[in-house]
């Protein structure tokens, strides 16, 4: 999903395997926003993460847990994106010393984060595998890992802060499978994902599903051209 292009295709897993058949991310050049699932990350172009995923598991944390840096987080990446879009309709970019506070911020809540999460202590007697994680951890070492795909929204105007456009792109899918349930063939679902595509991009290019499916009939297909 792009903001000029949406493409829904079909396959009987959901992981690399499925990607890797789809085969657009495999030779992707862009960057990819999504939210740290595993496969994602195993395909060489640049990612981005979904900020918006993040701001829902830092209110999980500091409603359940307890834990004031998740809400301390939480508010920081809502002020870097409230600087951002006050100064996108007049520059490309933040100052280098704005930046920089942004990130002293960053790694200030994380040593929050860390000294009130400490790794578990391992069981007096042997036990295999290692000491399970909290999910208030796991949450801060992947924002420490990944602070440069997270950040990127930062220093790059042109990537977004979420990837809530495909989740809008989805959700009709969704939507379709809630209300009408799985399809009976595999052509059906094939030929409902192709109808569903050129519809939606279609509609990014502002023209219509009606007069859109109107020029395939009459032999004149809306394509969307380079972007």
């Amino acid at each position: 999903s792009t903001a000029h292009a949406t493409y829904y295709d079909i396959h009987p897993k959901r992981g690399t395997e499925a990607m890797n058949a789809i085969d657009i991310l495999p030779g992707f050049a862009g960057r990819a926003i999504h939210d740290a699932w595993r496969p994602y990350l195993t395909y060489e172009c640049d990612h981005g993460l979904c900020n918006a995923h993040h701001l829902r598991e830092l209110t999980f944390v500091h409603e359940r847990h307890d834990q004031q840096w998740s809400g301390e987080m939480k508010h920081l990446l809502q002020e870097i994106k409230k600087a951002v879009d006050q100064a996108r309709p007049t520059t490309g970019h933040l100052t280098q010393a704005r930046i920089k506070d942004f990130e002293n911020g960053y790694q200030r809540i994380l040593d929050d984060g860390y000294a009130a999460n400490p790794l578990p202590v391992p069981p007096p007697t042997k036990k295999r595998g290692r000491p399970k994680k909290t999910k208030p951890r796991n949450l801060l070492e992947r924002l420490d890992k990944h602070r440069d795909q997270i950040l990127v929204f930062m220093k790059d105007f042109s990537v977004p802060f979420d990837n809530n456009l495909a989740e809008r792109d989805i959700r009709m899918m969704k939507v379709q499978q809630k209300i009408s349930g799985p399809f009976r063939t595999q052509h059906g679902a094939q030929a409902f994902c192709r109808i569903r595509s050129y519809i939606s991009t279609a509609r990014k290019n502002a023209i219509g599903a009606l007069d859109a499916l109107t020029r395939v009939f009459a032999g004149n297909p809306f394509v969307p051209g380079p972007v």
